[in-house]
């Protein structure tokens, strides 16, 4: 159930338009009421273990409506790196990440000690996920769980949820009081689902209970562990901020392309300060988020690490650029690209390059790695720069086909 942490995670991030708004589907209950469905799922839970004492935390739980419709309602947007970095990174959340890194020096250099993953890392994601435990949600879990497992878009994976999260009760980590967090199942500072909350939380502070609510230690080491799963290698570098020569290959830009900083070096891609890149192996992906016009980076191997925890490309480059500014880095360079497309404008994209065969994935709205690859290939048919950056020019030129 690893997976589910990033699939909740997406729930939260994704572009559902008001056209994809429904009714809730029940077609696979047969008429069966969510009371009746709730009384078998606590039979199941008393078969698994769970006593009656924690299957009481059940009598309150009622279908939630608002649950329903954030899952259905989300609106679509387009934003631009810079415009969400803008948010994410802000002079004020850098102040206070900085002031946790000191706060929680002794614990952060213990994580890093076992885990391998700087105090940065874990730092930047907890600022983004819950404002440094500002805002942690406050939908009752088993509730919003529960809503979601009756529905029968993914009832499977959230019943499994709602069993979990009633087992993180039963061993006494939390209590139904404390289980509050998003919509979406998330819970506490770093917002593990009950499944990744059971797998990789950690008593750090020895109180004896694996608290990522109310104990910000055993959050952090929590987070440490779970960034270790996902492949965390000790030592290396997640991402560095490059400047671009005329004569780097732009098709080559993109997350899933990886060559030696030897390869990049010999194109023409320099360190920000325009400094010679180390002409060793290295291996590293451009990605340009605004095309050749804005700003640019190589991401290295742990730079995967932060897409597996959430896989919105502004989420995943945001963080990690977070995570570089709290370890030392200097503020980027904003470059001069064109502003991102609306909304509308971008679903018009992707419409006409479905229609020209470029897969440019669902049309909604928003510019996400799909989409940027096939208007790299749109881009290669028309004769100009392949940077998988759509700007209206390129729009005139679709309109124009």
């Amino acid at each position: 159930m690893r997976r589910m942490h990033r699939v909740l995670v997406m729930l939260m991030a994704a572009g559902i338009g008001a056209s994809d708004m429904a009714a809730a589907d029940t077609s696979c209950r047969g008429g069966q009421s969510f009371a009746a469905w709730l009384a078998e799922l606590r039979q199941e839970a008393a078969r698994a273990g769970i006593s009656g004492r924690t299957l009481a935390a059940l009598d309150g739980v009622s279908y939630e409506e608002r649950v329903f419709l954030q899952d259905r309602g989300q609106p679509s947007l387009s934003q631009s790196f810079l415009d969400f970095a803008d948010g994410a990174v802000s002079a004020d959340r850098m102040a206070r990440g900085t002031a946790m890194l000191g706060r929680y020096a002794s614990t952060l250099g213990r994580v890093e000690r076992d885990s391998g993953v700087p105090g940065p890392v874990i730092v930047a994601l907890w600022g983004l996920e819950t404002d440094f435990g500002g805002f942690m949600g406050s939908f009752p879990l088993l509730t919003s769980l529960a809503t979601l497992a009756y529905d029968c878009r993914r009832p499977e994976a959230f019943r499994a949820e709602l069993l979990d999260a009633l087992r993180i009760v039963e061993r006494g980590d939390l209590t139904p009081a404390e289980l509050k967090g998003s919509w979406a199942g998330a819970v506490g500072h770093v917002q593990f689902t009950p499944s990744t909350y059971l797998e990789f939380a950690v008593d750090h502070d020895g109180d004896g209970r694996r608290d990522l609510v109310g104990s910000v230690p055993d959050a952090l080491a929590s987070a440490g562990r779970y960034i270790k799963s996902l492949g965390w290698q000790a030592g290396e570098p997640w991402l560095e901020e490059v400047r671009i020569a005329d004569s780097v290959p732009l098709w080559e830009s993109a997350r899933a392309i990886s060559h030696p900083r030897s390869f990049w070096a010999a194109v023409g891609v320099t360190r920000a300060d325009g400094r010679a890149l180390p002409a060793d192996g290295t291996e590293a992906a451009l990605i340009l988020p605004m095309g050749r016009l804005g700003p640019a980076f190589l991401a290295y191997r742990n730079f995967g690490v932060f897409w597996e925890w959430n896989n919105s490309s502004n989420y995943s480059l945001a963080a990690a650029y977070f995570a570089t500014r709290l370890a030392g880095a200097p503020r980027m360079k904003r470059g001069n690209a064109p502003p991102i497309l609306a909304a509308d404008e971008m679903r018009e994209v992707q419409e006409r390059l479905n229609a020209m065969g470029h897969d440019a994935g669902r049309p909604d709205g928003r510019l996400g790695e799909l989409t940027r690859d096939g208007v790299k290939h749109a881009q290669q048919k028309l004769g100009m720069p392949t940077d998988g950056y759509p700007t209206r020019e390129f729009l005139d030129r679709l309109r124009a086909q």
